[in-house]
């Protein structure tokens, strides 16, 4: 009774109204197409050959794991790659070995070089790779031998010469994990090597001034307030940027944010430019003057910048002398923002971190970071867009009277200890595509016995983290949204149930992500139905080719614009039957009315009544020729309401709704 009672709450939120299906034709005919030649640019792939049997590696433990079936490892680097060996100092290596982790993954042995050179990168990995390590360790270590040397400098460092880092993220708990993760990273003392802060949520600007911040784009520009200084010396100082989840930052809301923060950033390093090179007595500086009036006057014009001109600014035709004549000219005027040119010296070095980052199309997050940073080095994961070979996926395709059935028999089959990869717990995770379905799957678990935990966007900041904590300290059932399936690391997670499927191959990578990690093994679960088909064909497809699932990528945005515009033309079609039953309606009361009083009229006629004379009745022929019409026309008018009536029910659906 539980489970059949809990199957109609879950069919409220079922799959088929949440995740619609995919266009056929579009997997059928471009799913195992190659993808189409890139433009020249640094690439740096990842040697499989390096692989060997070691131990498991995790950002938050290290456990021991079970050999590859293959006997070749598929996440450290060689053993004769070592920290030092990728040009990191003593000091930092040493950290790391203090935290645990005595070897370099694949990807950081691949990333960490190109950091340390001061190239921009662009880091597109599979999850679960040690990308965050990848970018923090090297960055951490630049700022480390910066500080050290402003120690030993006779003169102090003045705030404008200070260099710090900025870590971008999409959401607070990213934020709170990149900087747990740097405070983890601590000396000889048992302090964290540099002070990392994180500006999000409830928490301001720090009082301290931190060597990396860690923020979200708009809480970061809600913090340089442009009615101040502040700004200017924040971007003066900021020397490395790092935008974590790229290919979220790059398109929908954080878009336009991380696109103003990126011009402002450049336009800093063109005005140090100007100065560095211009050798006039009054050299054009970033003083309070100038970057007051780029903040007040060209405020508007930043908010309303968009892609588009993010690539039209990196297709700049003006050379070094054209640059010079600049220089030499009058004060920076309000728009010299737009004009940032390919010819400058740059200051400042930009990271981009993203375990999916499609190139096919224009708009995609990787087609604009090859427009806007040409010589970017790409450094990219042997399994980026491809299915973990460390995984195993089990395909289960359900109805609406069997999916909550299938639900609790996954959860119960690995509510066990069998994976738990030697940390005594297990950790399995439960993903839904929509709050009202995280609850009803929260209410069904809890019904047939099994406790879990929760989280979702309607949930507090203090709900999340309470929620996050437990579970990685007790393991068990966690039940959530995609909200968990970007960069959070849980360490140790077993198993990973879809019980409403990914609407896109993009969130269904991430979610599959989160187990299979570091080296360890993982199993996930997808439970499918009829609208979903056609996705889960495109994707075990390629896996079962060993092919990449690029060319199923559909962008979320483009995605639900499809679904918009189905909604849209189902409304249209529609529209007609919706007028159509106000008119039976309307029809059907006129048509009672009219047939009412045509029966109270008839019925008054079959007694005459003349002034003078005594009521008498009229003869029963007369009554009858009177009566009969309006008795045929009063049932002509009845079957038109009943007609009516029949018309403004849909098809299929009960009265009683």
């Amino acid at each position: 009774m539980v489970l059949r009672s809990s199957a109609s709450m879950l069919h409220f939120y079922s799959l088929s109204t949440t995740t619609p299906k995919l266009i056929s034709r579009f997997c059928h005919s471009s799913l195992l197409s190659t993808s189409a030649p890139s433009p020249p640019i640094r690439l740096i792939w990842l040697n499989q050959s390096y692989r060997r049997r070691t131990r498991a590696y995790s950002s938050a433990a290290v456990t021991a794991s079970s050999p590859n079936k293959t006997g070749r490892d598929t996440f450290f680097a060689e053993e004769t790659v070592s920290w030092k060996s990728l040009g990191l100092s003593d000091r930092i290596s040493q950290a790391l070995s203090n935290a645990g982790f005595d070897r370099p993954s694949l990807v950081q042995a691949a990333c960490m070089p190109s950091i340390l050179s001061g190239k921009d990168v662009v880091l597109a990995a599979e999850t679960g790779s040690g990308k965050t390590y990848g970018y923090l360790v090297p960055l951490i270590d630049k700022l480390c031998s910066a500080r050290h040397s402003g120690d030993n400098a006779s003169e102090k460092p003045t705030s404008s010469s200070r260099s710090f880092s900025v870590v971008l993220c999409p959401n607070v708990l990213l934020c709170e994990q990149v900087v747990r993760m740097a405070n983890d990273l601590s000396g000889d003392d048992g302090k964290p090597l540099l002070r990392v802060a994180a500006v999000c949520g409830r928490q301001g600007w720090p009082v301290n001034e931190p060597d990396i911040i860690v923020s979200t784009p708009v809480a970061l520009l809600n913090n340089i307030d442009p009615k101040t200084h502040h700004r200017s010396d924040f971007i003066r100082s900021v020397k490395y940027v790092v935008f974590d989840e790229a290919d979220m930052l790059l398109c929908g809301g954080f878009e336009n944010h991380v696109i103003r923060l990126i011009h402002m950033l450049r336009f800093d390093e063109k005005l140090l430019s100007r100065m560095n090179k211009s050798q006039l007595e009054n050299p054009v500086e970033l003083n309070s003057d100038s970057v007051s009036q780029f903040d007040f006057e060209g405020e508007e014009d930043i908010q309303n910048e968009s892609i588009s001109e993010a690539e039209e600014m990196s297709e700049g035709d003006v050379d070094a002398e054209d640059l010079t004549e600049e220089t030499q000219t009058s004060p920076v005027k309000k728009n010299d923002w737009r004009r940032v040119r390919k010819y400058y010296e740059r200051s400042k070095q930009y990271i981009f971190v993203a375990a999916t980052l499609p190139v096919n199309g224009k708009k995609t997050a990787g087609a604009v970071l090859k427009k806007m940073f040409p010589d970017a080095n790409w450094v990219s994961g042997s399994y980026l867009h491809q299915h973990n070979p460390r995984l195993k996926e089990n395909w289960i395709e359900v109805t609406i009277d069997t999916q909550v059935d299938a639900l609790i028999e996954a959860v119960k089959q690995f509510d066990s200890k069998a994976l738990d990869h030697g940390a005594g717990v297990s950790r399995t995770m439960v993903f839904g595509n929509t709050v009202e379905a995280v609850e009803a799957m929260v209410n069904i678990l809890q019904r047939a016995g099994i406790e879990c935990y929760r989280l979702h966007k309607d949930l507090s900041l203090e709900e999340r983290a309470k929620s996050l904590d437990e579970f990685r300290e007790k393991g068990g059932i966690f039940v959530c949204t995609d909200a968990a399936a970007r960069g959070v690391d849980i360490p140790n997670v077993s198993h990973v149930i879809q019980a409403d499927f990914a609407t896109s191959a993009v969130d269904f990578l991430h979610r599959v992500g989160r187990t299979a990690r570091a080296g360890q093994f993982g199993v996930v679960t997808s439970l499918y139905n009829e609208s979903n088909r056609d996705l889960v064909n495109a994707l075990r497809a390629a896996g079962k080719l060993g092919q990449p699932v690029e060319s199923a990528f559909s962008r979320k945005r483009m995605f639900r614009n499809k679904l918009k515009k189905r909604a849209s033309e189902n409304k249209a079609r529609d529209t007609p039957t919706a007028e159509l039953r106000v008119s039976a309606v309307a029809t059907a009361i006129f048509a009672a009315c009219l047939g009412l009083l045509i029966m109270v009229v008839s019925a008054h006629e079959g007694h005459h009544h003349t002034p003078g004379t005594a009521m008498s009745p009229k003869p029963a022929a007369s009554v009858g020729s009177s009566v009969a019409p309006a008795a045929v026309m009063g049932g002509f008018l009845f079957l038109i309401v009943i007609v009516s009536v029949a018309v403004e029910r849909e098809p299929g659906r009960p009265i009683t709704e």
